[in-house]
């Protein structure tokens, strides 16, 4: 539709151009043709004129128009991506939501298949009771034994570690008794020189699974009389004395050894082996175990070792030269001894570290969420995101299990699980357990309590299934039959 001021603009032009000719008409006596042409020249001019100033002012008002649009388009694709963003996230959640649901629903699963299996037992067990009243037979008196605590085996591994460790034989650490710190030394050197060095394995167990993933070389030493002494004995007096180069290298070479054998059956099984910081920071000594570590690289995604916290926390530059060779080797360093929870995270990631183990206690003891940077219930997502494992040490009771698992704990270690067990010889048999053609021996005989091997010299049997949770407590009421 025209506007009324472009009417009035034209008719404003038309009168105009007619009074210019009218003037040179009347005034000026041109002759009334010639007035005419001169009058529509100017009107033409005008018209022309008018049509350019008001093409300019369009161009101007669609450019105004455009840079408006250009902005609310901006604004739009602003918009919808923090939509997407937003969805995203709202789908991360979902997947893991989704996925700590099916963990759940796996634990729940096997605890259910734990009690399904301990209600078998119990039913074989009554049968064979009833069996025995209606036959008149009385029952064997049960054996008197002291009250012990129950330290049941993980449920999967038992094949592994059950070949290799010496359940019928009972191994009692019997103390050293008072000693002075020359009377120690002369007996740790004498076990290094007659290679007297034993390897205790003591199982790590997902939670709440319960399933064997690694183990740890736990170093024993014997004297002349056969009397053990355990890593806290002998440690300091032996690099005191420059002697645990020597031991940390022959520990290496025992569970390297002990690897293969437990691969052989698993290949997903792991073993930590401790390593001293004065066997790294001495060339001499870790030239020999790097060469040796060296010639087993295939073994490097299993085979992870252990320093303390203080070694990472303050190394030297020797230290770290030397732990980046391992490294480079591809092998995956733990820290045990921690005595507090200011961790670097990303720091150890870059060193290699991939293994963090903390007492129970100390993950538990609601004074650290005070005295350090961190709440203890995040510090295993925290680790989880530099690819860092957290595995707490030192478990006893179940409480602690319990709550362990609201901290999201996934790797567990301690006595609750199962005591650091002895290898097997080397030329011992590695059925691990019973024929199956051959009876098994019940549970009523005689043993040495819950978790301990009999003293008898009979054939090897299987350390028995761990049960967690209530299915432990459906065992304990089962009672020994």
């Amino acid at each position: 539709m025209i506007r009324i001021s472009t009417i009035f603009i034209a008719i404003c032009m038309v009168l105009v151009a007619a009074s210019l000719g009218l003037v040179l008409y009347s005034v000026a006596g041109i002759s009334g043709s010639e007035s005419a042409i001169v009058a529509l020249t100017a009107l033409t001019f005008l018209i022309l004129y008018n049509a350019v100033s008001m093409r300019l002012r369009d161009r101007t008002d669609v450019g105004s128009q455009i840079a408006d649009l250009s902005r609310g388009t901006a604004d739009l694709a602003r918009q919808v991506a923090e939509f997407g963003r937003r969805l995203a996230a709202v789908e991360g959640r979902l997947v893991s939501a989704n996925s700590t649901g099916a963990d759940r629903i796996q634990a729940v699963v096997g605890e259910i298949g734990e009690l399904g299996v301990l209600v078998k037992q119990l039913a074989v067990s009554v049968a064979s009771h009833d069996d025995i009243l209606s036959a008149g037979v009385p029952l064997p008196a049960p054996a008197i034994k002291p009250p012990q605590k129950e330290l049941p085996f993980p449920t999967e591994g038992t094949n592994v570690i059950g070949a290799m460790v010496a359940p019928s034989v009972v191994v009692t650490e019997k103390p050293a008794g008072a000693r002075s710190e020359a009377q120690v030394l002369t007996a740790v050197r004498a076990a290094v020189e007659e290679n007297r060095l034993d390897i205790y394995l003591q199982p790590m167990v997902t939670l709440p699974q319960r399933k064997v993933r690694f183990y740890e070389a736990v170093t024993r030493l014997r004297d002349e009389n056969d009397q053990i002494l355990t890593a806290d004995d002998f440690i300091g007096i032996a690099e005191a004395a420059g002697l645990i180069g020597r031991i940390d290298h022959m520990v290496m070479l025992r569970s390297v050894q002990v690897l293969r054998r437990l691969m052989v059956r698993n290949k997903d099984v792991g073993i930590f082996c401790n390593m001293a910081a004065a066997t790294l920071g001495n060339p001499t000594t870790f030239g020999q175990c790097l060469d040796f570590l060296e010639a087993n690289r295939a073994l490097a995604p299993s085979f992870v070792l252990e320093f303390k916290q203080a070694t990472f926390r303050n190394p030297g530059p020797t230290e770290s030269e030397h732990l980046a060779a391992l490294a480079q080797r591809g092998y995956r360093f733990s820290i045990d001894h921690v005595t507090d929870l200011r961790i670097e995270p990303r720091e150890l990631a870059d060193r290699g570290v991939r293994f963090i183990k903390v007492p129970a206690t100390l993950l538990l003891d609601p004074r650290q969420s005070s005295t350090s940077d961190i709440h203890p219930s995040d510090l295993s997502d925290l680790l989880g995101r530099f690819g860092i494992d957290l595995i707490a040490e030192r478990i006893e009771g179940e409480r602690a299990v319990v709550d362990l698992l609201d901290y999201d704990v996934r790797f567990g270690q301690g006595f609750l699980f199962a005591p650091p067990r002895p290898l097997r010889p080397e030329g011992a048999s590695a059925t691990g357990g019973a024929s199956p053609n051959k009876p098994q021996e019940s549970s009523h005989g005689p043993s040495n309590g819950p978790g301990k091997p009999a003293s008898t010299g009979g054939p090897a049997i299987d350390p028995p299934r761990a049960a967690s949770g209530n299915a432990a407590l459906a065992r304990r009421a089962a009672g020994p039959g």
